[in-house]
């Protein structure tokens, strides 16, 4: 039997989408998740029982409210429908009953001090103030929203691990990783399921593009679906981690992202891609020039699908300006500078260049320079070499969010009838200076202590936010942190 949304469900969907969501730094996730603990994640998971239903509730409202009838689409349908399936999963999850004592542990800070409240996340550099916002007020990136609520109430104190935590949170942190895994395997195909929704609107409509309004919408849902994975895959890979360890990494975050490690494998995926989609023998050859040594804090799966996505349009430039039949074709080039601000990645090729007037349609979502689109299979984006080698005019529109979502961007400037050079830049997110003095800190203490008792010592109240029918309902949380897995399908 098929899901199927009630109207009692969609009111309280209407609820949650009442609050905006809250934003957290790439530094806040790996400080949470040095030493993580059934103690803290537990607290984890009541900030994510309470935030990602609010995402969620976001995407399910502004799905159905679009405009020209885009909204009535079947795939559309599909993605709200699988939205609404997630929000009432999370929210009816079984929570556990606590003792008062181990309630005042939870309430605890750590006795090592270390990390004790976590900064507040800074300003997103890259994105303007309301770019990434729905109607409702509610961000979806990085950087504290400061619409409705005091900052204060989101921080997250290390909670008193010096012994053993009881059975029942054990299990509760696990049956809620389970529930985050099926719900991230359900939106796979988010992405390319949209996408038909799209095409479905051009054809019914017989449009050839979108107008501003629904790509303004592309970018939203997007940039806040970037989000969502980072959440939960961030908290799956911590609940898992203490089964299997990498030092270098903090869930899905690596403290020591490679840039030539992953520039290489991304350069042979793109080239795999190119030789077998034109039968090519061997396909461009691409320089690649970079430090050895160079390595800076990053989520490598996004890392990776920004090189593919951009290494994928160069080759396949290349080989359409000069010809399949070519015995030789111009050197692709990629040279990655490191600066005090960010490591910038250049992307150089002589495939013909974009004429100057095109240049603005290169970043909306389903324009492509492919004569036909192709069939789009739900499923070719949960593996590294399902992905077409073009047409579906994603790769750059999307590639620019990964890129902004972490405060850097990406830039294209061509010479027509020569070649075109992309500049990727990525913030060096280790550097960025947070307002972590203890200065800072002891101002803010005396609200913070208050925000936590109210979270931790009504332990049912902060698992579930409150219900629709009480007055002027505040959702308190704990902890926030963030998605995506080590491949490049997790990155979509």
């Amino acid at each position: 039997m098929s899901w199927k949304m009630s109207e009692k469900l969609m009111d309280t969907i209407r609820h949650y989408a009442s609050f905006p969501a809250t934003g957290v730094s790439l530094r806040q996730m790996v400080q949470f998740g040095e030493k993580p603990s059934t103690g803290t994640l537990f607290r984890a998971s009541q900030f994510l029982a309470e935030e990602l239903p609010i995402r969620l509730a976001h995407r399910v409202q502004e799905l159905d409210n679009l405009p020209d009838g885009l909204n009535e689409m079947p795939s559309v349908k599909k993605v709200q429908a699988w939205y609404a399936q997630s929000f009432e999963e999370i929210t009816q999850l079984p929570r556990p009953q606590l003792p008062k004592d181990v309630r005042e542990r939870l309430m605890r800070p750590s006795r090592s001090g270390k990390h004790a409240y976590l900064p507040e996340a800074t300003p997103n550099p890259s994105i303007e103030e309301g770019q990434y916002t729905s109607h409702n007020g509610g961000h979806y990136v990085n950087g504290l929203n400061h619409k409705k609520f005091s900052a204060a109430r989101r921080y997250f104190a290390m909670v008193d691990d010096t012994g053993d935590w009881p059975p029942d949170l054990h299990l509760y942190n696990q049956k809620f990783a389970q529930t985050l895994h099926k719900i991230k395997r359900r939106h796979d195909s988010v992405v390319t399921t949209m996408a038909q929704g799209i095409l479905e609107y051009k054809r019914k409509r017989q449009r050839m593009q979108i107008d501003h309004n629904i790509q303004s919408f592309l970018d939203r849902f997007y940039m806040s679906r970037i989000g969502i994975r980072m959440l939960i895959g961030q908290h799956i890979a911590l609940t898992d981690q203490n089964h299997y360890r990498d030092p270098s990494y903090v869930g899905i975050i690596c403290t020591k992202t490679y840039v030539k490690d992953l520039a290489q494998e991304a350069i042979e995926n793109a080239r795999f891609v190119c030789e077998d989609h034109y039968g090519l023998f061997e396909a461009p050859k691409i320089q690649l020039v970079c430090n050895p040594n160079l390595n800076f804090m990053y989520v490598p799966g996004h890392l990776s699908h920004m090189l593919f996505e951009t290494l994928k349009n160069s080759l396949r430039a290349v080989v359409e300006t000069h010809g399949q039949d070519k015995q030789e074709f111009p050197v692709t080039k990629v040279i990655v500078a490191e600066g005090k601000e960010d490591i910038t990645i250049k992307i150089s090729d002589e495939g013909g260049g974009i004429p100057r007037s095109a240049i603005p349609l290169v970043w909306t979502y389903m324009y492509t320079t492919v004569d036909r689109t192709p069939n789009l299979d739900p499923d070719f984006d949960k593996s590294d070499f399902k992905a077409p080698m073009a047409g579906f005019g994603y790769g750059l529109p999307i590639s620019r969010l990964y890129a902004r979502y972490f405060g850097g961007d990406l830039k294209l400037i061509s010479m027509e009838g020569y070649g075109t050079d992309v500049y990727l830049h990525l913030n060096r997110l280790s550097r960025l200076t947070l307002p972590s003095s203890l200065r800072y800190m002891k101002k803010r203490l005396k609200d913070l202590e208050v925000s936590e008792r109210r979270q931790v010592g009504d332990i049912e109240a902060t698992v579930h936010p409150p219900s629709p029918s009480q007055q002027q309902p505040v959702p308190s949380s704990a902890f926030s942190s963030g998605s995506g897995v080590r491949t490049k399908d997790s990155a979509l």
